[in-house]
């Protein structure tokens, strides 16, 4: 018997996070609690639901145990696409194989879980369905923190965890010996900086923290970096600098592509496939000032670090999640749902959404406020701002010495 919600179909796209299972756990337990009927999961998102490859989720995810267990795996549970969709008056035959798939399942509520480029994806959708009953609503996530509209994006505040532990593992590591050492630690982050910034939170009473952090948002000038280092170097030997994968020069040069010949590979929306830059710097380092130096690539380990997952973060994940199908029982479309602060100290949060529109294709970059004069530090308010996003554990399902993740077979 068909129920009041009718069937759903939830995707995951893009990057993945420590956290994006939990909001799919919320998507599929808050679903099942509001009596929808059967709830689809997409194979490699809308690129894999365009050559119909999805699963009944409720033949995987059967007990209380298994939604625990999802929500404590990293990475995508259903897999992931970067797939561009067109705009339907330049090809029309693709909406029309997509919509006559989700007839076939009868789907009446259809959830995208990812970041900039997936809102833009539930945005083309929900336009082109103006005259359909199917509700398209967006769930918020990516490390990089740079959604608008929602004060903070899932998957960032354990991203940041996992930068500002590591970081002060890194900064014990370079003080180890009795000698000159430099340290730079490469942290993702394209044009928007939340991710290195979030290295400040390592300091303490126990640590100094990075020495130097460059973000995305402040022009890189290697004679000025190179000065700082040498200023710096008056008064301690081992320094450590973190350091955005896309920081520019003023020409607009991506530091990492002097590593490449000037030659970047890009990805399906266009964007440049970054990385090298704290290699590159480096060597560079070594070269021009004859310093020890290394190169640190934290790269995807930012992003699937589980073990160390924020509970707030986590929490917050599923949160959005249900609130986006709760809103789309009431007959909300092309929206997305979001985080808004109404409390830092106690922090509190409460979920709302907004009109996909106005998130798809807009980056939220680090305020100029909060970043310092010079352009090599970030401020108390960034730390107040972040700090609480990191905070709480949930500790994995340990087997054999090892966490034990959810699996879904190919």
């Amino acid at each position: 018997m068909a129920t009041k919600y009718g069937n759903a179909i939830v995707g995951q796209s893009g990057g993945p996070t420590s956290v994006i299972n939990a909001s799919l756990a919320g998507v599929f337990r808050t679903a099942k609690d509001l009596g929808y009927q059967k709830i689809y999961g997409m194979r490699n998102g809308i690129e894999g639901l365009l050559k119909e490859r999805y699963v009944d989720l409720s033949e995987h995810i059967r007990t209380g145990l298994d939604l625990e267990l999802l929500k404590r795996t990293p990475s995508t549970y259903l897999g992931s696409c970067r797939y561009k969709l067109p705009f339907a008056e330049q090809d029309g035959a693709v909406y029309e194989k997509l919509f006559a798939i989700l007839k076939k399942l009868d789907i009446r509520h259809f959830f995208y879980i990812g970041g900039n480029d997936s809102m833009d994806t539930i945005a083309k959708l929900s336009d082109y369905a103006k005259d359909s009953d199917i509700t398209f609503i967006g769930i918020p996530k990516t490390i990089d923190n740079d959604l608008g509209m929602t004060d903070h994006t899932p998957g960032y505040g354990s991203a940041a965890k996992y930068i500002a532990a590591s970081m002060k593992e890194i900064v014990r590591d370079t003080n180890v010996y009795d000698m000159e050492s430099i340290g730079v630690v490469e942290i993702m982050g394209r044009n928007a900086g939340w991710l290195a910034a979030a290295s400040v939170l390592s300091r303490g009473e126990d640590c100094d923290g990075p020495d130097l952090i460059y973000l995305p948002e402040s022009v890189f000038d290697y004679n000025d970096f190179l000065s700082r280092i040498q200023e710096l170097k008056k008064r301690k030997k081992a320094l450590v600098i973190a350091v955005s994968e896309g920081i520019r020069t003023a020409d607009g040069a991506y530091v990492c592509e002097q590593n490449k010949g000037g030659v970047s590979l890009m990805d399906p929306f266009g964007h440049k496939l970054l990385g090298g830059t704290a290699l590159y710097l480096s060597d560079f380092i070594t070269r021009e000032l004859g310093i020890k130096s290394r190169g640190i690539v934290f790269s995807t380990l930012q992003r699937c670090a589980s073990h160390l997952v924020s509970r707030c973060d986590i929490t917050e994940a599923y949160a959005v999640a249900a609130h986006g199908v709760r809103i789309a029982g009431l007959g909300e479309t092309g929206k997305m749902t979001t985080l808004l602060r109404i409390g830092n100290d106690p922090y509190q949060t409460q979920t709302g959404c907004c009109d996909v529109r106005e998130v798809a294709n807009f980056e939220k970059t680090v305020p100029q406020e909060w970043i310092s004069a010079g352009g090599t530090d970030v401020s108390k308010a960034f730390v107040d701002y972040a700090k609480p996003l990191i905070i709480g554990e949930l500790d994995p399902f340990m087997v054999d010495g090892l966490p034990r993740h959810s699996y879904l077979p190919n």
